[in-house]
């Protein structure tokens, strides 16, 4: 199957100020420019089939800044959760809300107000990238290579997927800004190569090609016996 690289979007004004951006059209920081760049320098060279993006600005910034000659095709089974009435509000003060604990210690259990359960924000997110990866197998061979840039809790859940663990222990999953993560599906199981990787080299996720069998030459045509020796056929 083909190999997923998933590429958090850099810094954003919010990373910064410690708000909860959500859905809102925050934008990368100065610190988030300079890691979509870097992040560029490490993927450039790789032969991605695909780009798939969150329709976020922040997403779309940091490909434009990492992958300026790609053409990204944007999916909305790729956006941030919707933390509804929680959006552009401090954490310090998010975490003394009652719902703040299950978010972390049971957030398969947490709806957010006039938003999205986790459990829904998961659901649709595993859904769209496995899609996307049988499409890219069957498009291009299980060799292909596809990128999908989207937002931290999003890659968290992807992972948490992956690993076969449940989503009450997505927490304990880090997805750094401008990191990337990468997945390859098999029929049988995923398998996690990569996770919130900031600075390795990317060149050794692309699969070798695979080697032809040669076709075994005919047999000499024989009017022996099937398993016949010296006295076969008499």
């Amino acid at each position: 199957m083909a190999t997923l690289l998933l590429l958090r979007h850099g810094r954003t004004t919010a990373n910064a100020d410690g708000g909860l951006a959500g859905r809102q059209p925050v934008e990368l920081d100065d610190t988030g420019r300079a890691q979509a760049t870097a992040a560029g320098e490490r993927l450039r060279g790789l032969p991605l089939a695909a780009v798939v993006t969150s329709p976020l600005i922040r997403c779309r910034q940091t490909l434009e800044l990492a992958l300026p000659q790609a053409a990204p095709t944007v999916d909305e089974g790729l956006i941030e959760c919707g933390y509804g009435t929680w959006e552009g509000q401090p954490l310090k003060k998010l975490a003394k809300e009652p719902l703040w604990p299950v978010v972390q210690q049971h957030p398969s259990a947490a709806v957010f107000p006039d938003g999205e359960a986790m459990a829904a924000m998961a659901a649709r997110a595993v859904a769209t990238v496995r899609s996307w990866d049988a499409r890219i197998t069957a498009e291009h061979g299980p060799e292909a290579v596809w990128l999908a840039c989207s937002h931290g809790d999003v890659i968290k859940a992807i992972v948490a997927d992956a690993l076969g663990v449940h989503l009450d222990l997505f927490q304990r999953i880090v997805a750094d800004p401008a990191s990337v993560t990468a997945i390859r599906y098999t029929p049988l199981r995923p398998f996690l190569l990569r996770l919130n990787d900031t600075g390795g080299d990317l060149a050794g996720l692309v699969p070798p090609p695979r080697k032809r069998r040669r076709r075994s030459a005919r047999p000499a045509e024989s009017d022996a016996a099937v398993g016949g020796g010296a006295g076969a056929g008499r």
